[in-house]
């Protein structure tokens, strides 16, 4: 048999290819803003994760400029050989010291991180538990490492202590969940994990890439929006969100992040951060630490979204993040979804679709999400688009 006969078996993207759907791939020709030239048009940005809008700083695209011209475009080696700038140190020094931990380390990218936490982290005779809906890299980073995965229904904490009486007395356990859950919005519920990772003596870790800039004092993460900080083992987040580079760290222990930095294969044989990327995260940080009302306008942005979607009778998935700039619109099935948001596209409106299996069967999403720099005009000029598209298919 041949090993490329799976590529060309008929399948969902051919499909939706022919009908003139396909969502993906569509090309910018502007920076990453509140408005983009997507394709030669202009279109609101409604799917992006720059969500301090800090893409566009003049103090971050300096500071990224600086470096490339400092210290050039890239380190050429691993963080763990000859790879290592001091620019490295004082963004993993900041960052600690922003999230109220002892120490950071820095991986390339953020889904790296996941893959490099958790293989480093969850030996053969451990266990790991993972919310069901928890991203991607998570469930990679387990299939990496050599331990044994269990799954709990999303944010069912009674699931949760049963999956946590499944494990060994003798094994070690680390608990994972988003902190912000990406393709819905909601906030998992910390204090009841937390509380039961102290019952049973399970380790507490956070994937808080959708959660730094977002909740908590300052823009701080999950933890901070619970008042937890002390009871997160590991805080795990990216720099291409809010931070408006790319990257991504590992906050925790000296002695955690001393160990990871020296088991984490990921970590280990993988190029560091360029200088530049690194400069620009640090700078966005900067601009975190010094403006914290940029936290406060974006979930003034969340909530004025909800209320004018809401105002048009336009069904929103249930979430218990309303401050949460991730609203993700029912819209059920997917060819009527994929037709919906070019539909959308075409007025001028980005969006992402959400599909199964980021979505359950029948419960197909369209996932929006919004910048501290949208002003309410964007967002009521996006709403009116929105509405229109969805009245004409019923929704």
């Amino acid at each position: 048999m041949d090993i490329f006969e799976k590529c060309y078996q008929p399948s969902l993207v051919d499909e939706i290819k022919a009908l003139g759907i396909y969502p993906y791939f569509h090309a910018l020709e502007s920076r990453q803003d509140v408005t983009v030239i997507m394709e030669g048009k202009r279109r609101i940005m409604l799917g992006s994760n720059n969500y301090l809008g800090l893409t566009t700083d003049p103090a971050v695209i300096a500071a990224g400029v600086e470096a490339y011209e400092r210290l050039g475009s890239g380190c050429s080696g691993s963080r763990f050989l000859n790879g290592t700038l001091k620019l490295h140190l004082e963004l993993e020094c900041e960052l600690a010291e922003f999230l109220h931990k002892d120490a950071v380390v820095t991986f390339s990218t953020g889904f790296q991180s996941n893959l490099g936490i958790i293989s480093a982290i969850v030996g053969m005779h451990d266990y790991v538990i993972m919310d069901r809906e928890n991203h991607a890299s998570l469930y990679d980073g387990c299939k990496l490492s050599y331990g044994k995965m269990l799954r709990f229904r999303h944010a069912d904490m009674e699931d949760l202590e049963k999956k946590l009486q499944k494990v060994p007395a003798e094994c070690g356990c680390l608990i994972v969940t988003d902190g912000v859950f990406s393709m819905g919005g909601d906030i998992a519920n910390l204090p009841e994990i937390c509380r039961l990772a102290r019952k049973y003596g399970a380790r507490v870790m956070v994937d808080d890439a959708h959660g730094l800039g977002v909740i908590g004092d300052g823009g701080r993460g999950t933890a901070s929006y619970y008042g937890l900080e002390d009871e997160v083992d590991i805080y795990m987040g990216t720099f291409s969100k809010s931070l408006a580079s790319l990257g991504g760290y590992m906050a925790a222990s000296s002695r955690v992040v001393d160990f990871v930095r020296h088991a984490s294969r990921p970590f280990i044989f993988s190029a560091s951060i360029p200088p530049a990327n690194c400069a620009a995260a640090l700078a966005a940080l900067r601009q975190l630490k010094a403006r914290p009302e940029l936290v406060t306008t974006l979930q003034e942005n969340a909530l004025y979204l909800r209320g004018k979607l809401s105002e048009r009778g336009i069904k929103m998935r249930p979430s218990n993040g309303e401050i949460v700039p991730i609203i993700p619109i029912y819209t059920y099935e997917e060819i009527p979804t994929l037709t919906i948001a070019k539909e959308l596209y075409e007025a001028g409106v980005y969006v992402n679709s959400s599909l199964p299996p980021a979505a359950a069967p029948h419960e197909c999403l369209l996932r929006t999400s919004l910048m501290a720099t949208h002003t309410h005009a964007l967002i009521d000029e996006a709403v009116d688009v929105i509405a229109d598209v969805l009245g004409r298919h019923q929704l």
